[in-house]
């Protein structure tokens, strides 16, 4: 299977709200302040204010997450997305990046799958795909590029 790329996104983020420990976990929620897009066949445009990634500190070291959020094309088009995935590394990594640290990307896991929905007709073949994806996370944002699964 060839997965070819579909979609690069760049979301800043503001501090997280950290709601504490819970039976399932450490949670919080990490608002976004906006950002930006490209699909690979060139349609650009925002990340709107207002979208959220609710994480989960699992008791053995993976972040769980679940983000959804709002894509706004340059021509006002909208696009749902509903991503899940995870991230995890070894000793004192995720700490460094939540330090501020450049980390390199190969020193941690993080992984995601989106769905998207929307009603611009031209843009409707997206509400019928799936994408992974890997991240790249830094303290002020999160540099993540989407693959269409065939």
């Amino acid at each position: 299977m060839v997965l070819d790329e579909l979609l690069r996104i760049t979301v800043t983020v503001r501090e997280p709200i950290d709601i504490g420990s819970t039976p399932d976990g450490g949670v919080r929620v990490i608002p976004f302040e906006g950002g930006t897009f490209a699909f690979a066949d060139g349609v650009t445009g925002r990340l709107l204010d207002g979208g959220t990634d609710w994480q989960r500190d699992r008791p053995d070291g993976v972040v769980e997450i679940r983000a959804r959020y709002l894509l706004e094309t340059e021509h006002g088009e909208r696009i749902q997305v509903t991503s899940e995935g995870m991230r995890h590394a070894a000793g004192g990594v995720l700490e460094r990046i939540a330090a501020g640290e450049a980390v390199a990307p190969d020193e941690y896991y993080f992984r995601t799958f989106i769905r998207m929905n929307t009603g611009a007709p031209r843009l409707e073949h997206l509400n019928r795909l799936l994408a992974i994806g890997r991240g790249v996370r830094t303290r002020d944002a999160v540099e993540l590029t989407f693959y269409a699964v065939p």
